[in-house]
């Protein structure tokens, strides 16, 4: 096996963001791929002008690319939020208001994971009250995602990059999708599964794997130390990936990493055009 047998699915809010927004997907394209995903791309706003919803429909659409991902609003993100939907208040409300209109852009292109970043701890707030308003915003995202056939993620972060953000093990954000599917019984919650975030939090790679396989709903990669391109780290990523799809995964891998200091086309080297 190795990196050829794997199904990869390009982040382009973190590749190629050196171009617009709406050149990336055939960016993407031209680079071989037929696969994007997205971190919710409007940071400062959970319900869009329609023509802004519309370009980017037309622009992933024209590139002949598939949408396979798409965060839920997560606030200001790359920056300092992580979420949005344990936090109290406007965050919150504007979580609330996002839900509906991502699963509804995610539905018209056949997108069927939803990722829902859960936020970062806020001083003076307990934290219970925190995790009861998550788990209220998460139920309502999973039936919102089930009704287009939609899984709902929730990842695990690390925590020297996220020191405020709750969930920085496999077992918290598992913990955290087991009570989402308690709660709803649809059982569409699940774990995303990021073996960059995962090695920083110093957890043993292969046994989460082992443990954590079958609840694992998407998997997403960048090497380590640095989050670049396979490689130029020392995380195991082909031998990981390998054992992830023989314990039973058979869903895309997520390419989250850093280009570096050079075009994003050109850090795709360490993969066969062949196999992208």
């Amino acid at each position: 096996m190795g990196f050829a047998d794997q199904r990869f699915t390009v982040n382009l809010s973190i590749l190629f963001t050196e171009l617009p927004l709406l050149e990336r997907p055939a960016a993407a394209a031209e680079a071989g791929f037929g696969a994007v995903e997205l971190w919710w791309p409007w940071v400062d706003s959970p319900v869009p002008p329609r023509s802004d919803l519309d370009a980017l429909r037309t622009a992933i659409e024209d590139a002949g690319v598939r949408l396979t991902g798409l965060n839920f609003y997560a606030g200001r993100l790359p920056g300092p939020d992580r979420g949005a939907l344990s936090v109290p208040g406007e965050e919150s409300d504007r979580f609330r208001a996002n839900v509906e209109v991502a699963a509804g852009f995610a539905e018209s292109l056949g997108c069927r994971a939803l990722n829902a970043l859960y936020g970062n701890r806020v001083d003076g707030v307990d934290p219970a009250e925190q995790d009861a308003l998550a788990l209220e915003n998460l139920v309502l995202a999973a039936r919102e995602a089930h009704r287009i056939g939609a899984v709902l993620l929730v990842e695990a972060l690390n925590r020297p990059e996220s020191p405020h953000y709750p969930l920085v093990s496999a077992p918290a954000a598992t913990g955290v999708v087991d009570r989402v599917n308690a709660a709803t019984g649809l059982d569409n919650a699940r774990f995303l599964m990021d073996l960059y975030h995962l090695a920083m939090n110093g957890e043993d790679l292969t046994a989460v794997i082992d443990r954590f396989a079958d609840r694992t709903g998407h998997a997403q990669i960048a090497d380590s130390p640095g989050r670049g391109a396979p490689g130029t780290g020392s995380l195991p990523l082909e031998d990981l990936l390998d054992r992830l799809r023989k314990a039973g995964y058979d869903g895309r891998v997520g390419l989250e990493y850093k280009p570096g200091d050079r075009p994003s086309a050109e850090s795709f080297d360490w993969l066969p055009r062949e196999a992208r």
